[in-house]
């Protein structure tokens, strides 16, 4: 479409109701914005004002822009940004069931088949508009719905608005069909980081998805480094998944996890692995008291949850190891297929005291440098015991419930 700004007859480009023509060096100059480093720099409240500032000042009768940039994630589907004059930006986070919102409307339909449309306010075999959040109560007249599309994943759009009876002119929805190319360019670049982002975050954790993103990315690079170690264990996990539908085992755990990783994250902590029915999750230790003081209250949120917790009738209980220690923490595997772990002797502790809760019938045991820096009240001794792989008993703490 590009190849078209430079065709002999299109020099000048003249939107009737603006009175002026809009030559190609004013069109340039937004093309360009959209490419350089000015705009790259911008977030995406940022990119989508100075849009539509711009718009405004070739004389289009931009009254709202929109961008509905979508991503991959398991709890939204992606992201709108809405900016009208004189109007602070918006920017709505869109959850998965916001599909339905949308469904059977133009917007919908443009992202399904990749072609533009130009919609007004009359009924239209494409759906109605109107009721979507950021168009409806605006007096807008037309909207001009462009895809996105990108090399590889889900169909963004971008949408002008205008309250101007008859909507915009041929050649006003020229100038918007040319500058959409380098708007597809720079909103790609924008989805690329934030699915980026919000792939290795859900996957890996956001401490881990720092460093991979900091390039250390190496098989070699460790970093041996003091952490708080939680790890929560579903008790009876082999004797329900023998017992129950797939399916059913499959809710149950997800509902479980919903219940225990809000609890971890919420105070600073990490989760690092999911281990079938396990959770394996750390405090980094920048301050040892602060990091045992944050996983104790995890824990302890954690065990209010499960005392309360159901899935289709089913109750279940945990086992929660805790202790305090020195980890190795880096990439670890085989040539191309790395995986970022913990290990050390102190991971190796944290294990057998979770066997421990099951063997002794405790829901919560914490080692004595845990108990230490944790500085509770509430604990109390529960004898020395010889766990697995260490020629020492260690003595194990619980708390009073």
């Amino acid at each position: 479409m590009t190849s078209a700004i430079y065709a002999p007859d299109a020099d000048r480009l003249q939107p009737k109701a603006v009175g002026h023509a809009v030559s190609i060096g004013a069109l340039l100059s937004i093309i360009e914005w959209l490419s350089g480093d000015e705009c790259h720099a911008l977030d995406e409240a940022g990119l989508v004002s100075g849009l539509g500032r711009r718009l405004q000042a070739l004389g289009l009768p931009v009254d709202r822009l929109t961008l509905h940039l979508m991503t991959l994630h398991p709890e939204f589907i992606g992201r709108t940004i809405a900016w009208a004059p004189g109007e602070p930006v918006e920017i709505h986070d869109r959850e998965q069931g916001a599909r339905v919102a949308i469904a059977n409307t133009p917007l919908r339909k443009v992202m399904e088949t990749r072609e533009p449309l130009v919609v007004d306010t009359r009924e239209s075999v494409h759906g109605r508009w109107q009721h979507i959040d950021v168009f409806a109560d605006r007096g807008l007249m037309q909207l001009v719905i462009a895809p996105l599309c990108n090399v590889d994943g889900p169909v963004s759009a971008a949408v002008f608005g205008t309250k101007r009876p008859g909507g915009f002119t041929v050649p006003e929805r020229q100038v918007i069909e040319r500058i959409l190319p380098a708007l597809r360019n720079t909103s790609e670049l924008r989805i690329l980081r934030q699915v980026e982002l919000s792939l290795l975050d859900t996957y890996i954790g956001p401490l881990t998805a720092s460093r991979i993103l900091a390039g250390r990315i190496r098989r070699d690079e460790i970093e041996s480094m003091e952490a708080a170690l939680l790890l929560c264990d579903l008790r009876g996990f082999t004797e329900l998944s023998n017992r129950l539908p797939g399916s059913t085992v499959l809710g149950l755990l997800n509902a479980y996890f919903d219940r225990i990783v809000p609890a971890i994250t919420r105070e600073g902590g990490e989760v690092l692995k999911f281990m079938g029915d396990a959770v394996l999750a750390f405090f980094p230790g920048y301050d040892a008291a602060h990091s045992c003081g944050a996983a104790l209250a995890s824990t302890r949120a954690i065990l209010d949850e499960i005392d309360h917790f159901q899935y289709e009738g089913i109750g279940v209980k945990a086992g929660i190891a805790l202790h305090y220690g020195e980890v190795s923490y880096g990439n670890v595997g085989s040539g191309r297929r790395l995986d970022f772990t913990l290990i050390g002797g102190d991971v190796n502790l944290v294990s057998r005291i979770q066997t421990a809760c099951s063997e002794l019938g405790e829901a919560l045991l914490m080692s004595a440098p845990f108990r230490e820096e944790a500085g509770a009240g509430d604990v109390v001794s529960v004898g020395a015991h010889r766990l697995k792989g260490f020629a020492d008993p260690v003595e194990l703490f619980t708390i009073l419930r």
